[in-house]
């Protein structure tokens, strides 16, 4: 397994000795359940970048909590790139940080429609100068799907960090 927590610690100590700033960031999950900030706290001085994070499981908690629209649901579905990146924007502003991810899917082995299959999961990551969506499909069971999906969510932060610090 990647150990891609150890990477985001890496990539926030190498912004902050270039750039002088801490880059903080804050985790929205719906699919998975709090799998993604569990790995993100299991670094030691974690907290000196993690602010927190919300699970969001519920349609009702993203509309009032993190602001995703209810058209938004309506039209594109709760497991939807628009849903994930509404999410991400509303963790970031709610947990007041520099970077947010959020995740939304289908784990299995229910909740499937002819549109969206078992192991569909969405990703975004919202910062002031970005915003990314990626959206996968695991072929796993349940618990497999939501570790797929914790790697690639936390691949994505990697990802992002690393350009951070190229550019810092």
């Amino acid at each position: 397994m990647a150990q891609y927590e150890a990477e985001v610690a890496l990539l926030i100590r190498s912004f902050r000795e270039q750039d002088g700033r801490v880059l903080t960031i804050g985790v929205v999950e719906s699919a998975t359940g709090g799998r993604i900030s569990d790995r993100l706290t299991s670094i030691p001085g974690s907290s000196d970048y993690f602010r927190g994070s919300v699970i969001a499981y519920t349609n009702r908690l993203k509309i009032t909590l993190l602001g995703v629209q209810e058209a938004t649901i309506e039209e594109h579905g709760a497991v939807s790139e628009q849903t994930a990146l509404d999410m991400a924007r509303g963790g970031r502003t709610l947990l007041g940080v520099d970077i947010c991810i959020s995740d939304t899917g289908i784990a299995g082995p229910g909740g499937a429609t002819a549109q969206k299959p078992v192991g569909l999961f969405c990703f975004a990551l919202a910062a002031e100068d970005a915003c990314l969506t990626r959206t996968h499909v695991f072929s796993g069971d349940r618990h497999e799907n939501k570790q797929a999906a914790t790697e690639t969510a936390l691949h994505m932060l990697v990802r992002y960090l690393s350009t951070c610090v190229q550019h810092s």
